[in-house]
């Protein structure tokens, strides 16, 4: 006879007992597997409703459902909660580490050839992880708050190497506050375009938003993509950088004139500009980016303007349209549909420059004789004028660096045009 099974009634001469007990505790006994005890405590109000099973054991049924819930995924959600902060506090260890063991000069003591094949033998890092985790390491040295928020683990290791290219000891406060509550996506739109001692309130700076392109690509592909990169740096006559190379890429794939005799602009994306503050934005995909105001510029030496539609007001203050609205400028003919396209430059001046100029860039040693542009040597907001002695052909990477401040040119077409570095040095 298996007594044991059994259990018998409290005894009845326990008189003080409060005649209500309290769920028993399940934590660590056999009973894992039963929903938790705290769904039948709380404030009454709170409290779900409670059944019997066969062993007279007290059962919470949660409100919601009136069913069990399982125990395990807050035992998983604890779990992990407790290692996020624990990976926070890992993570500032491991960063100020990696700083002392590079200033000290570990990696030459333990005999390798450099610091990042030391840390890719003891992590598995690649060297720009590396590099990127000595760059926030040494910025966190600067700022308490968000270090201190770090170790404790309110602030995780992607948000705050994002926050370390901004914050300065004046702005760390704020930029703590505005990143609380947001994604590392959202921080990393909030962060791009402002530079150290900006405050998220501050108006971005396009110019100096960067971006990150990802492919997963075969070998062959690979291999192309490098040759396709290698003549583009050789038509060029110098060399050109990552930025500058994809952009002359994309544009000769986008199909723009193939011949000097051709008067329609190489341009051929769009770019919508803001009349009052003269911003510029260009449509990629279905997001409209913004571009730096010296690429507006660009744009305005040879382009196509094709009408002036507001779907969206791009100045600071202005109210949006309501949903659905599309506001255009009136049309003075009632019959038109669209404003006529229209070019910045005459079509027969753009074909008598690409002649004088064989098609091919100015600058001297750049082969560049597809996809070029037309330059104002002397800006139109300076007075310059469409003139054919005013007007120089361009490659897209050279035409970049002269309305970017990286190259100068001076002279007259017919004369004579003289290329300088920004330091002044001739090209």
């Amino acid at each position: 006879m298996q007594h044991d099974a059994l259990r018998s009634p409290p005894a009845r001469d326990q008189q003080h007992e409060p005649a209500h007990q309290q769920p028993p505790d399940h934590s660590g006994s056999a009973n894992d597997n039963q929903p938790s005890a705290w769904f039948a405590q709380g404030p009454p109000e709170m409290r779900a409703p409670v059944a019997q099973d066969s062993q007279s054991s007290r059962v919470a049924i949660p409100l919601s459902t009136r069913k069990s819930i399982p125990a395990e995924w807050i035992k998983a959600h604890e779990d992990l909660s407790a290692l996020a902060r624990e990976r926070c506090a890992f993570d500032g260890r491991e960063a100020s580490s990696l700083l002392r063991a590079l200033r000290s000069g570990a990696h030459q003591h333990l005999g390798y050839a450099s610091f990042f094949e030391y840390v890719e033998r003891l992590f598995g890092y690649r060297p720009r992880t590396t590099e990127d985790k000595l760059r926030t390491a040494q910025a966190l040295e600067t700022l308490p708050e968000l270090q201190l928020s770090l170790h404790e683990g309110r602030t995780n290791w992607s948000v705050a190497r994002e926050l370390t290219r901004v914050a300065t000891p004046a702005t760390e406060h704020d930029w703590l506050a505005a990143a609380q509550g947001r994604t590392v996506r959202e921080i990393e739109q909030l962060v791009s375009g402002r530079l150290p001692g900006d405050r998220p309130n501050d108006a971005p700076r396009p110019e100096t938003g960067r971006h990150v392109l990802r492919f997963e690509v075969n070998a062959e592909t690979l291999a192309t993509f490098r040759e396709a990169l290698k003549k583009l740096r050789q038509d060029s006559g110098e060399p050109l950088d990552d930025d500058s190379a994809l952009l002359s890429m994309a544009r000769q794939v986008l199909e723009g004139p193939v011949s000097p005799d051709q008067g329609r602009s190489s341009y051929q994306v769009c770019v919508t500009t803001c009349e009052r503050c003269g911003r510029g934005f260009q449509q990629a995909g279905s997001e409209s980016v913004e571009i730096d105001p010296a690429i507006v510029e660009m744009v305005r030496c040879d382009a196509q303007h094709v009408g002036r539609v507001e779907t969206m007001p791009t100045h600071v203050g202005a109210a949006p349209p309501m949903p659905g609205e599309l506001r255009r400028e009136p049309v003075q003919n009632p019959t038109a549909g669209v404003e006529r396209a229209t070019q910045t430059i005459p079509p027969a001046l753009r074909r008598q420059v690409l002649r004088r100029d064989a098609g091919r860039c100015r600058v001297p040693g750049c082969r560049h004789a597809t996809f070029v542009d037309l330059h104002h040597i002397t800006p139109r907001s300076g007075g310059g004028q469409h003139e054919p002695d005013n007007l120089v052909v361009l490659c897209s990477a050279h035409h970049r660096a002269i309305h970017t401040g990286r190259l100068t040119m001076t002279g007259q077409a017919s004369n004579g045009v003289q290329f300088r570095h920004a330091d002044g040095t001739p090209y």
